[in-house]
């Protein structure tokens, strides 16, 4: 076989397993996001109150409690992608997410079978924190060693590209919902359509993920004998490089919830827009959004990664505050949505590349461990509780407060972004 061909099969194998990858990963993100979408609708069915506010409190406070069980996620499963492979990893994380979705969709409401409708509700959200918090080490790692060095930042990005359109697609769902549902019919049972589609599209993704092709970066490690994966092994022998990643993530997620999961409730709860209009708000301005990370990521590739991070940081702490401030008094969509899509501009300079830099800061052996666990703790702290602490900085009648709270946490981050060696020039991820 000549070289040319060798190349050609090498770049195919490649390519195909970065779609399977990403086509499980968008679906695993569909089903963790479609509670979020959704939970105007069915939140009084789970917590009955006559206050808005009150009943989405209730639903952010078990949104947050799903990322308690995304560290324990990121510990057990990290260290089973790292000893019996990240396609072994990636199929487990999907049966958890199915079983989480299936649960939702068919749990009576509270009115029903009383306190057990939010306690079923709180079941499948930790089954679903578990199976996210595998999710990310596993489909990060396995896309940062499955693409070719020269363009590594350009097909890990699209671990953020399938997270973000697993959202936007919830948000369509939501969408076509609104379109040909009466309002009240939504309200009633609708909303239990697109858990059930989720539960429904994760077995399809199984058996797509038994198909994968292994990384070589792992065939290689279990070959050269590598040591075995553990929780004292990462923080006895990488304890600047756990520490990074959880700093470099704090204000990095804490920034992608706020200006995307929280901004539809905010565009609902403080703007006073419609929920129709929220929700087209949303979905156009992530559309765009999805659509700038493979851009910021080839970009990475030819510049660097740190020049991106830094960019972000610099920029969040400039104008978080006036983004957020400005929305809250604008009844233009076409404002609104220009504020947004600022927004999350300015948070591509982190997401588009963050799964690979996490990546090239460990070895193979430990790498899907390394790469979850800080991650899952940093984004269990500041992401999972994003929404939460936004509604009680409202309650508290000091909404601003969460602007500057944002504002700060990507300040932290900044100053990692500004000490951290460039890890496109520094890759621990050896093969080619």
């Amino acid at each position: 076989m000549t070289s040319t061909a060798m190349d050609a099969g090498t770049r195919n194998h490649r390519l195909k397993s970065i779609i399977g990858g990403s086509t499980g990963n968008l679906v695993e993100w569909f089903d963790w996001y479609v509670y979020s979408a959704f939970t105007l609708y069915f939140a009084p069915h789970f917590f009955p109150s006559e206050d808005r506010t009150a009943q989405l409190l209730s639903a952010a406070a078990v949104f947050a409690v799903g990322f308690i069980m995304r560290p324990i996620g990121a510990w057990v499963m990290g260290i089973y992608a790292d000893s019996k492979g990240r396609k072994a990893g990636l199929t487990l994380s999907v049966t958890l997410m199915c079983a989480g979705s299936l649960i939702i969709a068919v749990t009576p409401g509270y009115e029903t079978i009383g306190l057990f409708a939010p306690a079923a509700l709180v079941l499948a959200r930790l089954m679903q924190g578990l199976s996210v918090g595998g999710e990310y080490g596993a489909s990060a790692t396995y896309l940062s060693e499955m693409a070719g060095k020269d363009r590594r930042g350009f097909f890990s990005s699209f671990q953020y590209v399938t997270l973000i359109s697993g959202q936007l697609l919830a948000i369509c769902v939501l969408l076509i919902l609104q379109t040909v549902l009466p309002e009240a019919d939504l309200d009633a049972w609708g909303w239990r359509i697109p858990f059930a589609i989720g539960a429904v599209l994760a077995v399809v993704v199984f058996y797509i993920r038994r198909g994968l092709a292994e990384t070589e970066s792992y065939q290689n490690a279990k070959k050269e004998g590598a040591p075995k994966s553990g929780f004292w092994q990462l923080v006895k022998h990488h304890p600047r490089e756990t520490m990074t990643v959880m700093l470099l993530t704090a204000g990095g997620t804490l920034a992608f919830y706020a200006y995307s999961i929280y901004m539809q409730k905010f565009l609902v709860n403080t703007s006073g827009f419609n929920r129709p209009v929220a929700s087209q708000i949303n979905a156009a301005t992530l559309f765009v959004f999805m659509l700038l990370q493979p851009v910021a990521g080839a970009l990475s590739d030819r510049i660097g990664r740190k020049p991106l991070m830094v960019a972000f940081g610099i920029a969040g702490v400039c104008f978080t505050y006036p983004i957020f401030s400005t929305l809250e008094t604008t009844r233009d969509p076409w404002v609104a949505g220009a504020l947004v899509m600022a927004a999350l501009i300015i948070v591509t300079g982190y997401t588009s590349i963050n799964a690979v830099v996490k990546a090239e800061l460990f070895p193979a052996h430990i790498r899907a461990l390394g790469v979850a666990l800080p991650y899952a703790l940093a984004n269990t702290i500041f992401g999972g509780t994003a929404e939460f602490v936004a509604l009680k900085f409202k309650d508290a009648g000091f909404e601003r407060g969460f602007y500057w709270y944002v504002t700060g946490m990507i300040a932290i981050s900044l100053v990692i972004y500004l000490r951290m060696r460039d890890t496109r020039k520094n890759s621990l991820i050896m093969e080619d």
